[in-house]
């Protein structure tokens, strides 16, 4: 795994990768490295323009590259849902989706539906979005979900009484709430797809310190400004932040439950490598708990 880069991803040709915030980013540069390397592509976007123009630019870079922009808003299960039945009812096979897109540290705002937007977008749209895509990756050889998390997480904790942070609401600590709750997720996920024998791998992956708009999207104030100091002294680029979850989407040998992230000091930068969550963030109740709620919550459940 010592300096693995994007050319190291295998031909991916033949299969079909989802990717939810494709238009930008890291999710932009998952998309990129995925077509070069044969695979189709569905981009997944809220803003049909900006996906069809980060649509144009790969096909720029990658002449012959099987691309489709797709629309999904996160911050609204009724589009989480529109979507997943569109691809289930075609009847289209899915290798693997990449849980990418998110928001962080936005002053308070809802979702559609009501909820805290970070733990909306980032937690139960997600979860949403994979149970209702399951019955097509059953059958896939090496089938797989990866969900991107951050280091975040490590300060995350599920506030069971105020999931909506309507009590009080802190941008990092709502971020990082919406960050554990992947953890969980993701790692409760693996638990229940062996439990039931079914050859699909749930991933983690987190980027470290990437210089992306995530960070211009949602903060505001002196908080938006030390981010963009950041992302200009500290961040390494998204070509390099996007390696660990291209590494958990494509590597040979990548197994349920494993997580990925950079190998530099604090895991803030470098080439993937195989990390740990924080010990809470492996608690079955919690995740159980907080799985069974995700469940009430979207109204979607284990199949």
């Amino acid at each position: 795994m010592a300096h693995w880069t994007a050319d190291n991803i295998p031909d991916q040709t033949g299969r079909t990768f989802i990717v939810t915030g494709a238009n930008s980013g890291l999710g932009y540069v998952t998309a990129l490295e995925l077509a070069r390397h044969g695979a189709t592509v569905i981009m997944a976007v809220r803003n049909a323009a900006k996906g069809q123009g980060a649509r144009d630019a790969i096909a720029a870079a990658v002449p012959g590259a099987k691309l489709e922009v797709a629309a999904l808003d996160l911050a609204d299960l009724n589009s989480v849902g529109e979507f997943a039945r569109s691809i289930v009812s075609s009847g289209r096979p899915i290798d693997v989706l990449i849980n990418n897109a998110g928001i962080m540290m936005p002053p308070r705002q809802l979702t559609k539906q009501g909820f805290e937007l970070q733990f909306g977008t980032n937690h139960l749209a997600h979860f949403a979005l994979t149970l209702q895509l399951l019955p097509a990756l059953e059958g896939r050889p090496d089938a797989r979900v990866v969900t991107m998390t951050s280091d975040l997480h490590k300060r995350g904790h599920i506030h069971f009484d105020d999931l909506g942070a309507v009590k009080t609401y802190s941008r990092t600590g709502a971020y990082s709430q919406s960050k554990i709750a992947n953890v969980y997720f993701a790692l409760e996920l693996d638990r229940r797809l062996k439990a039931q024998g079914l050859p699909i791998k749930s991933v983690l992956a987190h980027p470290g310190y990437a210089a992306t708009n995530l960070q211009s999207a949602g903060p505001r104030g002196p908080l938006a400004w030390l981010l963009r100091l950041t992302n200009m002294f500290v961040a390494q680029p998204a070509e390099q932040g996007a390696l660990p979850e291209l590494y958990a989407a494509t590597a040979p040998g990548v197994e349920g439950g494993q997580y990925f992230g950079p190998d530099g000091a604090n895991e803030m930068r470098g080439y993937p490598k195989l990390v740990q969550p924080i010990d809470r963030a492996k608690d079955p109740d919690i995740a159980k708990r907080l799985w069974e709620v995700s469940e009430e919550m979207t109204g979607v459940r284990w199949p």
